[in-house]
């Protein structure tokens, strides 16, 4: 099976993968799917300071500032960073150069969040309670850590087989193979048009189960407040395919 785990994740999101990241208007993009999201954050950040672990190109930290919620970003990736920069300065997000399992920013937080599947970009157990921890770290008593997650679809997985194809359209073909002892799965973007060449990316992750990540937020001292299974509050379902879980520092007594 095709592994990807040593690479470092500075490479992965170097400047080919910033420059291909942004797609206004469509994908992760649309109105539809970014909306909700900026809408929730705004209700759960409730006029508080917000901070996003791997704030990327600042797909969601762009329209949350402009509702006038305090955002800053914590982020690894120089290129990334950069292209956020064609879109908010400094002062308007600021960003620190970092993981987001171990890099802190200053201040106290009302809202952490993370977005689109990232918690899995770290590969190991560990380093993803650490995530957990560098959040709570961050917050006030009653402070919020939202985290967006895809549910692990082994059930798609027959015994014996390694590979899933998640998603199919004109000119693209997303591929997942699975690791099933490490949790691992490598993602494999094939993008495509009507000549003989395509261009291939890869990410991977560690994916985690719900049940699972709920005992990491127990182990950095938080209590989970809700799951639905979109940014609109649908409700969290065995069919589900991801889910924004909501994980609360409990307020003083």
């Amino acid at each position: 099976m095709a592994d990807v785990d040593g690479m470092n994740q500075d490479e992965i999101w170097d400047v080919y993968a910033a420059r291909r990241y942004d797609t206004p208007e469509t994908g992760m993009f649309a109105p539809e799917v970014l909306g909700p999201t900026v809408d929730r954050l705004a209700e759960l950040a409730g006029g508080g300071r917000a901070l996003e672990f791997a704030v990327g190109t600042g797909r969601v930290a762009v329209p949350l500032a402009g509702r006038g919620v305090s955002v800053t970003g914590i982020d690894l990736s120089g290129p990334m960073i950069d292209r956020l920069r064609t879109k908010a300065d400094e002062a308007t997000i600021p960003v620190i150069v970092g993981d987001m399992a171990t890099t802190t920013a200053p201040g106290t937080y009302a809202l952490v969040y993370l977005v689109y599947n990232t918690i899995a970009n770290l590969l190991t157990q560990a380093e993803q309670v650490e995530c957990f921890r560098n959040a709570a770290r961050h917050l006030g008593p009653g402070g919020r850590f939202v985290i967006e997650l895809w549910v692990p679809e082994l059930r798609k997985l027959p015994p014996g087989q390694q590979a899933t194809v998640w998603h199919c359209e004109p000119g693209y073909i997303g591929l997942d193979t699975y690791d099933v002892l490490r949790q691992h799965v490598v993602s494999h973007h094939f993008t495509f048009d009507r000549s003989r060449r395509a261009e291939l990316s890869r990410t991977p992750h560690r994916y985690i189960w719900p049940a699972e990540l709920d005992l990491m937020g127990q182990l950095a001292g938080f209590e989970l407040e809700s799951r639905h299974a979109d940014w609109a509050g649908a409700e969290f379902t065995a069919e589900s395919r991801s889910h924004v879980s909501v994980y609360r520092v409990p307020p003083v007594a």
